[in-house]
């Protein structure tokens, strides 16, 4: 074998790694369901060639999910955050995790109310995880506020086809 064939199934192992460790993760009772998810994720987010050969382009207008893996009642995406990008301040109908594979990401935390209130931000280096349950008073916001685009690997508690409507819900 080459040493781009070589490098290139290392690679590839890599990912197929991670996407198996979720796999085991989301199997586990609900309530442990995604600290585990998230605890899987963390040993390869400095993993620099982890998506490498996979197609993640950015877009100038809003931070784009790629999916990368779905199996029974959850999906796995990775999302690109070009600066200044950031999400809706939402909470969700179903649990997440996160890890910052490349960059810094802040994520912001409000108080519930007829208007959110922000009430903590927390700096997310490459990394580092975040995890919870579906649940309307868990809200926050993700947010690129750094000058070089960033990438972070997200599982979502459905199946992608029901991201639409599925995982966030919107409050600003």
């Amino acid at each position: 074998m080459n040493m781009i064939a070589a490098r290139s199934a290392m690679e590839k192992a890599g990912l197929d790694n991670l996407l198996s460790e979720i796999r085991v993760a989301a199997r586990r009772p609900l309530e442990e369901r995604p600290a585990a998810v998230a605890a899987a994720i963390a040993p390869y987010l400095g993993d620099a060639c982890l998506l490498d050969g996979k197609d993640c382009p950015s877009n100038p207008d809003r931070y784009v999910r790629h999916l990368l893996d779905e199996g029974e009642g959850y999906a796995v995406v990775a999302l690109v955050w070009r600066p200044g990008q950031m999400s809706p301040v939402h909470s969700h109908h179903t649990w997440c995790a996160l890890g910052v594979h490349r960059g810094t990401l802040t994520e912001h935390f409000f108080a519930p109310g007829a208007i959110p209130r922000p009430k903590a931000a927390h700096l997310r280096a490459e990394g580092d995880t975040s995890h919870g349950p579906g649940c309307p008073e868990l809200i926050h916001r993700i947010a690129n506020c750094c000058a070089e685009t960033a990438v972070s690997i997200h599982v979502y508690g459905v199946p992608y086809a029901q991201f639409a409507d599925g995982v966030n819900r919107i409050l600003a």
